[in-house]
């Protein structure tokens, strides 16, 4: 395949910016910003432990002395505990790290605003607001939500923060990584009552939010009942960690990839244990992606085999491993063609189109300049899940579509992602 075709697919999703003259997603590796705020992608803490006007065991004054002493470390540490607004005796202890939004407004008290009260490089200000209630800062100009708050919402007007909710909402967890796997954010959509089966979704910084690239996915608007939806920020080592193998994807360019067992056992060993702890993980489990991440999600779904029920792989990079004229490792399309048996149930589509050939003799059918939205290897990838000596069978173990045309973009993931959720949620 001409490497400069796949590098312009690349390049036009709006997850991916350059990474060393490479085509890589810029996320959330950005150092905190200068008043201690998570950084842009990040978020507050899990679920466990937040109740309404409860009380926390840690009075408020050890709090505040832990936030004089060293902000951005208590910041996280209670971040990582309870989750912000911190539970105390009293209420919720809620704190703003910005100069200037030194008022605490919300449902609690018709958006008024109540002051704040000044300390050592924060505002702080107990409040008992029902289990629920929306709230921003603000100074009556600007308004912000608490870039700290564990549990969020979108309406109208952007992010909003959420004290102790029930009903369906976000949650964000900070630096969550391990040895070999930079510390991003896990952001998990939590339905109202009971988790009956998880999902696992990469990129999770372009999945929620309705100002994400070309929209983004807005799965929250299609997530079905019950399905806690788990998404992993990527991070600027994007291509590294989602392939399986190393490629070269520009005429004499370096080796690039490769990372992508350690990003899968960072899901097993670290990802998941969190989820489970917070949230519990029972009944099916799935995991999904786009483009590189539809590639990592079969690669998991493989490389831990019995661990995910369901993989699905919107515009997956299926022909990852032989994309530079000189390379030929291998490609996904061929590990899954020799399979004796299914590792889990199977859904991948594309847009795109073109004439699918094999011009260089690679045995991957991806050299067609005109070809786009990786249409060409899924194609591929179906024919070899579904011929006569493969153990999946179409419509029950494999489910493949073909939206002709569609572009390689969250706009066009978004207007199909329902489907595979459906075919999740039915498992």
């Amino acid at each position: 395949m001409a490497a400069p075709r796949w590098v312009a697919a690349v390049r036009r999703a709006p997850a991916l910016l350059a990474l060393a003259a490479l085509a890589a997603l810029a996320s959330c590796g950005d150092a905190p910003e200068a008043d201690g705020s998570p950084r842009a992608s990040a978020g507050g803490a899990g679920a466990g432990g937040q109740g309404a006007g409860g009380a926390s065991g840690t009075p408020v004054e050890a709090i505040l002395d832990e936030l004089r002493a060293d902000r951005d470390a208590a910041l996280r540490a209670h971040a990582a505990r309870t989750g912000w607004p911190v539970p105390v005796d009293g209420g919720h202890l809620f704190v703003s790290t910005s100069a200037s939004l030194h008022l605490l407004a919300g449902d609690h008290d018709g958006w008024t605003g109540a002051e704040m009260t000044g300390d050592d490089g924060f505002h702080w200000i107990v409040l008992n607001v029902p289990a629920g209630a929306r709230y921003k800062l603000t100074d009556r100009t600007a308004w912000a939500a608490d870039p700290w708050s564990r549990a969020i919402t979108y309406d109208e007007f952007g992010e909003m923060s959420l004290v102790a909710p029930s009903a369906a909402h976000l949650e964000r967890h900070f630096d969550v990584g391990d040895a070999a796997m930079e510390p991003r954010t896990v952001r998990a959509w939590v339905p109202e009552g009971n988790v009956e089966r998880v999902l696992y979704v990469h990129d999770g910084q372009n999945l929620f939010d309705p100002a994400g690239p070309a929209g983004g996915w807005r799965l929250q608007d299609h997530a079905p009942p019950g399905v806690l939806i788990v998404g992993i920020d990527s991070t600027a080592a994007r291509l590294s960690e989602y392939t399986h193998v190393t490629d070269r994807i520009e005429d004499g360019g370096a080796l690039v990839g490769g990372m992508g067992d350690a990003y899968a056992d960072f899901l097993r060993d670290t990802v998941r244990p969190l989820i489970r702890a917070r949230y519990g993980e029972p009944g099916p489990v799935g995991i999904m992606g786009s483009s590189l991440g539809g590639l990592i999600s079969f690669h998991a779904a493989d490389r831990h085999r019995g661990e995910y029920a369901f993989a699905a792989s919107l515009s997956g990079t299926m022909g990852w491993g032989s994309i530079g004229a000189d390379v030929r490792h291998e490609t996904m399309i061929e590990r899954y063609a020799a399979h004796t048996a299914p590792v889990a149930t199977l859904y991948l589509d594309s847009g795109g189109g073109g004439d699918c050939l094999d011009g260089d003799g690679d045995g991957i059918e991806d050299d067609d300049p005109a070809a786009a939205d990786n249409y060409c290897e899924n194609r591929q990838m179906r024919g070899v899940l579904t011929g006569a000596e493969a153990p999946y069978v179409e419509g029950a173990s494999v489910f493949y579509a073909w939206h002709a045309g569609a572009e390689h973009d969250e706009a066009a993931w978004a207007a199909r992602v329902a489907e595979p959720l459906r075919i999740f949620e039915a498992l």
